[in-house]
């Protein structure tokens, strides 16, 4: 049984990864879910203090990723057509692919604040605050759910090779990244 809640958190844990950069699917709260599958397995080790961290931490990058885009266009001036544009073309970018994900929110904002009558320079500015919080938080996002991609396929390994895996738990595997 605990290979199959394993690869159920691990295909939760990925989905949520690519969720971080795809807008229709939410990435860290299906990651936390990986989680939750994974404390299923009688070889896990994480604790309930970290899985409540996670879980609020998965809630938190969550409602900042609706807030955050809105919050940082008003602070530059930006009107309610600018936010719904920026929204509006986050889901149309959506179908162009990567870059349509990535370049519609700032087009959308910029569309919606040239339709509301502000001033180019002003709806640039707006346009571009919309994209660099959609940017930060994307990569918040992606962060927080490479992190639990991560810690399940190590413990995934722990739980394969039936040891305590010494070299894996202080880390010194990470000068492989460098």
């Amino acid at each position: 049984m605990d290979i199959l809640y394993f690869v159920l958190a691990l295909i939760c844990a990925v989905v949520g990864l690519i969720g971080a950069i795809v807008p229709a699917l939410p990435g860290p709260p299906l990651s936390f879910v990986g989680l939750l599958l994974l404390l299923l397995c009688d070889t896990c080790e994480i604790g309930i203090a970290s899985l409540v961290i996670t879980g609020i931490l998965a809630v938190v990058i969550t409602i900042l990723d609706y807030v955050a885009p809105v919050w940082f266009a008003k602070k530059k001036g930006g009107t309610t057509c600018g936010m719904w544009g920026a929204t509006i073309g986050m889901l149309i970018g959506f179908f162009f692919g990567p870059i349509g994900v990535i370049l519609g929110p700032f087009m959308g904002a910029l569309v919606g604040e040239l339709i509301a009558k502000s001033p180019t320079e002003k709806a640039l500015s707006t346009a571009f605050m919309t994209f660099v919080a959609f940017m930060l938080v994307t990569g918040i996002k992606f962060i927080y759910c490479l992190v639990v991609v991560v810690y399940i396929i190590v413990e995934g390994f722990k739980m394969l090779s039936n040891t305590s895996l010494q070299h894996l738990e202080n880390m010194d595997w990470l000068w492989f990244a460098f």
